[in-house]
């Protein structure tokens, strides 16, 4: 038998006492490190980054990825220009919008769910509970109730539907059911993806803000030393990204380039931009 994944058991403890994925959070991701050059040879530096041209240049060494355009000034290449693509992942770019749209909406119930006037829901990090108030006297041969990965229908047969349409986030249908509890339809949905919290159930319904979601009690105290240890440091870069200071790998860059820039006392950084 394979033992437990460490990194999943990081993500695992992290999202219970924080309340949200640590990849969503940005403090979970690939590294990526920057190609060498030569002090004699021209050397090509492959832009990491979609919009940034393969440049050649001449220089002692490459610059790490944390140093963009900063320009080379070399008796061979007086103009010489050093272009360095950013090596951040795409997918950061999304993160920034989906934490702008996750900072406005309703406040959440205190099922971390929302409130509306034909159905309401809740949600833990794992599933989606949606209720449904029925008329009175419906049983349930009388329902039509259809789930799908990405689509819900709740009615009544020959009416209207209640609800009908898209979902926001996919679910696992074989996981998931739905029951009658009086005159109310249980509907129980199993997320695909349990590493963070649901805005909204369909797309077409008013989200919640989920930074003000409550996250789901647990103890700090009940982690081993190692991940405890890890789960604290992403609490410490949320606490600083929200404050809007640096977080450690953003530290740890800063001093990298200081340490760059004392080593290479030859190159113009008054360009260069932290990431």
């Amino acid at each position: 038998m394979k033992g437990e994944d460490p990194m999943k058991k990081v993500a695992d403890a992290y999202k219970e006492v924080v309340g949200e994925s640590p990849i969503k959070s940005g403090f979970l991701g690939s590294k990526s490190s920057a190609p060498t050059g030569s002090a004699t040879s021209s050397a090509k530096v492959k832009a990491l980054g979609p919009d940034v041209a393969e440049t050649t240049h001449t220089a002692s060494e490459s610059c790490p990825p944390i140093i963009k355009q900063a320009e080379v000034a070399t008796e061979a290449v007086p103009e010489a220009k050093l272009t360095i693509a950013d090596n951040v992942p795409a997918v950061l770019e999304d993160k920034e919008v989906e934490e702008e749209e996750a900072g406005k909406g309703l406040k959440p119930n205190s099922g971390r769910g929302a409130d509306y006037a034909h159905y309401s829901w809740t949600q833990t990090l794992t599933e989606v509970t949606v209720n449904v108030p029925v008329p009175a006297g419906i049983k349930a041969r009388d329902l039509q109730v259809l789930i799908k990965k990405d689509y819900l229908k709740v009615g009544v047969k020959g009416q209207p539907p209640i609800l009908d349409g898209e979902m926001s986030e996919l679910v696992k249908i074989d996981d998931s059911m739905w029951a009658m509890e009086g005159s109310v339809v249980e509907i129980t949905l199993q997320k695909q993806d349990g590493m963070h919290w649901w805005s909204r159930v369909l797309k077409n319904d008013e989200a919640i803000n989920t930074q003000k979601v409550e996250p789901e009690n647990s103890k700090l105290s009940d982690l081993d030393s190692e991940t405890r240890q890890t789960v604290e440091k992403m609490m410490f870069d949320q606490r600083q990204k929200a404050m809007g200071l640096p977080t450690s790998e953003e530290m740890q860059k800063q001093d990298m380039l200081k340490k760059f820039m004392a080593a290479h006392p030859e190159m113009d950084f008054s360009n260069a931009k932290m990431m």
